[in-house]
This record gives structure tokens, C-alpha cells and sequence, in this order.
């Protein structure tokens, strides 16, 4: 990776979600410097009750992302339910409704690649608790536009099947405790 500073975090996590990113949001500071964009599979027909759950849990904004919003610091973007969240471009957020990828949507993969494209080696990923192989190819996006490419420890993992398959997709990951990836967070915020 160059020396340019992050300019944001892409994060996906699937079985044991909560858990996992009630570990590494909360602790995050409300003047956090970046944007954290977040890909929970949720079923389609259900309202994502993730936002109001961190909204009362953190200190920085979080909220539902929606089409065409600009792409702020300091904002915690939950993917909606049944859409694909994207990156368009370095400001600005998209929604789509294309077929479902390794069947969700929304997409780790979607978001990932998408994003990418638009903040290349100024972009760190992580992979967390999950169960399935969405992420991976995204994960592998990400490490070669030269971004920092961050996967769970799946041995301490809720479900290990996704944070293995994102290993076996970039096999130079990262590899972190969920107490080790919050401070990573913290120290990102640090440098800026």
C-alpha cells in the first residue's frame, strides 16, 4: 500500500453479526474521520433493525443508507434490506436492485467491488462472522486495487465459512481478533 491515508472502510459480516460488530462500532469515536459502510445479509421482507440498534450503541451517525446520497466522514451506512449498496463514486452512494449475488442482496461481493473501483489503495475491507462465500471475490477486489484487505480470525469466528473462504481468496489478508480489528479502527482515525 502507498502512504495515502484511508479514505474509507467497507465492512461485510453475515451469522453472528451483532456480536461481531458490536465489538469494533461502538468504540469508534462520534468525530471519526472516515465513512464505514456496512453489508449485513438481512432477510428481504424484514425491516433491518441493525440501524436503530447501533444508533443507540455508538457515538458516530448511523443510519440506512439511500440512492444517490453523498458519502460522508463520520457515518456508519447499513446496507437496506433486499438492495445492493454501492459506491458510485469517492462521494457518492448508490442502491440497486439487481439479482441477488451467492443469494443475498444485499451483496458483500457488490459493495466491495464497487468500492473498490472508487477509493482503490485508500480502502480497507474486512470480512467477519459469516456463513456462506460472499465477500470473498470482493475481498480479493480490494486487495488487488491495492486497499488493506482485513479478515476475523475464523478460528475465534462466530461462523468460520466466510472470514476461511475470504482467506482462501487473498491469502495475504490480515488476520485479527475482533478486539484487534476495533483498535485497527481507532488507530485509523488517529493518523488522519
Amino acid at each position: 500500500m502507498s502512504g495515502q491515508a484511508i479514505q474509507a472502510v467497507v465492512i461485510g459480516t453475515s451469522a453472528g453479526a451483532v456480536q461481531a460488530l458490536s465489538a469494533i462500532l461502538p468504540p469508534l469515536p462520534a468525530d471519526y474521520p472516515l465513512p464505514v459502510l456496512v453489508v449485513v445479509h438481512v432477510p428481504p421482507d424484514r425491516r433491518n433493525a441493525l440501524t436503530e440498534l447501533f444508533q443507540t450503541r455508538c457515538a458516530m451517525t448511523v443510519r440506512e443508507a439511500e440512492d444517490k446520497e453523498p458519502l460522508q466522514p463520520g457515518v456508519i451506512y447499513f446496507a437496506p434490506p433486499d438492495y445492493h449498496l454501492l459506491v458510485e463514486t469517492p462521494e457518492l452512494l448508490a442502491l440497486s436492485t439487481d439479482e441477488p449475488v451467492l443469494h443475498s442482496r444485499p451483496s458483500i461481493d457488490v459493495l466491495f467491488e464497487s468500492a473498490a473501483d472508487a477509493f482503490g489503495e485508500t480502502l480497507v475491507g474486512i470480512i467477519l462472522t459469516g456463513a456462506n462465500q460472499d465477500g470473498a471475490d470482493g475481498l480479493k477486489a480490494i486487495g488487488q486495487a491495492g486497499g488493506v484487505v482485513v479478515v476475523e480470525d475464523p478460528v475465534n469466528a462466530a461462523a468460520a465459512a466466510m472470514p476461511e473462504a475470504a482467506l482462501a481468496a487473498w491469502p495475504g489478508a490480515r488476520t485479527m481478533s475482533l478486539e484487534e480489528i476495533g483498535g485497527y479502527l481507532r488507530s485509523l482515525g488517529n493518523k488522519r
